[in-house]
């Protein structure tokens, strides 16, 4: 387990989980200019923060980790507004399964904010 970061499992698996979900909703995104853009835009920011958390596991420093923390808060952000785009746009199948994303990528951005400012707070003693 990190030294940075407690319950570093299940924040994985649930980041994973998440990943998963934006890669489901983007093969029913319809095969269009607009679709495919933010299909691309979507998989790349969604995918991602999966993948950094892993990076953020084996952090350097706590610099480096909060660094690291950062960059999936931003990626959360950018996937979040995305789905408001296709929410929006009506680019989707099932407005149930769209929304339940929706929520979970809010949750993840507030985990993260909190984790940022933990890891901010205890670097500084």
């Amino acid at each position: 387990m990190s030294k940075f970061m407690k319950n570093e499992y299940d924040l994985e698996e649930r980041l994973i989980k998440f990943s998963v979900l934006i890669i489901n909703l983007v093969v029913e995104v319809p095969n269009s200019k607009v679709g495919n853009h933010l299909s691309g835009q979507i998989v790349r920011s969604g995918t991602s923060v999966s993948l950094n958390y892993g990076e953020a596991q084996s952090a350097e420093s706590r610099k480096d980790f909060i660094h690291k923390m950062k960059v999936i808060l931003k990626e959360l952000r950018e996937t979040f507004v995305c789905l408001k785009l296709i929410y929006h746009c009506k680019l989707y199948k099932s407005e149930s399964k769209l929304l339940k994303i929706k929520n979970e990528n809010n949750e993840l951005i507030s985990i993260f904010v909190k984790s940022v400012e933990t890891a901010k707070r205890n670097s500084s003693h």
